[in-house]
């Protein structure tokens, strides 16, 4: 589907859990009606206690407060934090729980949004889990990501989706239709002037809408285009657009990983090296810590930021949620942000550079880009979905 957009918005990029958690925190202390938070990780660390905290002390006051986690990334949630939200009256399910060990078709499929909408008035979309920036190996620390702190019309449809998966859910969790009747939508009125759209990927019919907003973006770019990906595996259909946007003179950088949680995935986006820097693009390691933004910009006036990486796993699996912004301020604030972070912690990989590496390092990088690709077919997506990731939808 295309991306609706809501002109009335005001936007605040948000640079890291440094920024992030004392907004969401200051959020949740000032909340009178209703609470809604999606989550893939909810660590048990100083950051995980005090948002557990303050949705606790939401409760207890009369604040309605849901709270979904993902099976996988909060498998130690029940242990650490479901006894005591639950006593104060906090309502919280788990998308996909994790019984047993052992490789799993849906253990793949993961609940991957990182949402929060407050009396239907704030909200914030991004990349960033409940967990402690800190909370990572010493060379890791702290994690590099963005969150945007939403006011607007656009809000509606950020707490449409978070309504909808909750009885998704519950429906499979509790084996009843479930319908949320009594929980009225947001009135959202128009607070600012900057263009938004709120954008899902699921399994039925938003499987491609962040993928193609991506490519359309990428298909009417005439400057420049700068990703930043955590994980960046891109299927032949998006190759293909970037391919065609170098080759009419798009200037295209893209900021990945240079300290990675997953080898696997940082060696295989390796595999992919070669031919980007044949076609000019240009590639920025970053190493400071650890890069977990998803975000980009492109000719200075569309901007992402949101939870879906540029892989299978994202593009084709999990449950994902981008903001989509037409906005040329917001845009500038994050190509700024973005072009600090490469100056201040990241190396530029050059084509020399590369041609240097032996032929054991690209032996490991096909070796790794193979596996994730078995490792998507055993999900159930086999070469035809790979090879053309991102079809069109024209529903």
């Amino acid at each position: 589907m295309r991306p609706e957009f809501y002109p009335g918005n005001r936007l605040t990029l948000l640079n890291s859990g440094a920024e992030y958690f004392p907004a969401l925190l200051a959020a949740i202390a000032s909340a009178e009606e209703q609470i809604w938070l999606e989550t893939y990780i909810f660590a048990k660390d100083p950051v995980g206690d005090s948002v557990a905290k303050a949705l606790a002390d939401a409760a207890a006051r009369g604040v309605q407060v849901r709270l979904l986690v993902d099976g996988f990334g909060a498998r130690n949630f029940r242990d650490d934090f479901a006894e005591l939200l639950a006593r104060a009256g906090v309502l919280t399910l788990e998308y996909r729980p994790e019984f047993g060990g052992g490789l799993k078709r849906h253990r793949l499929r993961r609940l991957h949004r990182k949402l929060a909408v407050i009396d239907g008035h704030t909200a914030f979309v991004g990349g960033i889990n409940i967990v402690d920036d800190n909370n990572a190996p010493p060379e890791l620390r702290p994690r590099f990501d963005y969150a945007v702190r939403v006011e607007g019309e656009v809000i509606a449809a950020i707490s449409t989706a978070m309504r909808r998966m909750w009885e998704i859910v519950a429906w499979a969790n509790l084996k009843q239709r479930y319908r949320l009747h009594h929980i009225a939508r947001p009135d959202c009125p128009p607070v600012g002037n900057q263009r938004a759209a709120f954008l899902i990927r699921d399994n039925i019919r938003h499987r491609n809408d962040i993928a193609n907003a991506y490519l359309e973006g990428i298909r009417q770019a005439q400057h420049e285009i700068l990703i930043a990906s955590a994980y960046f595996l891109p299927g032949f259909r998006f190759r293909h657009a970037l391919h065609a946007a170098a080759q009419r003179g798009v200037k295209i950088t893209v900021l990945l990983q240079g300290r990675s949680d997953h080898p696997l995935l940082l060696y295989a986006t390796r595999a992919l090296y070669g031919s980007l820097l044949d076609e000019g693009m240009r590639i920025f390691e970053y190493h400071k810590s650890f890069l977990h933004a998803k975000a980009a910009v492109i000719d200075d006036q569309w901007a992402t930021v949101g939870s879906s990486n540029i892989d299978p796993f994202s593009l084709l699996l999990a449950k994902e949620g981008n903001l989509l912004v037409a906005d040329r301020a917001f845009a500038a604030a994050l190509k700024n942000s973005l072009a600090q972070a490469m100056a201040d912690g990241a190396m530029e990989l050059r084509q020399q550079d590369w041609q240097r590496a032996g032929l054991g390092a690209r032996l490991l990088h096909w070796v790794c880009y193979g596996a994730v690709r078995l490792l998507v077919g055993i999900a159930g997506y086999g070469p035809k979905h790979w090879q053309a990731d991102v079809r069109q939808d024209n529903t």
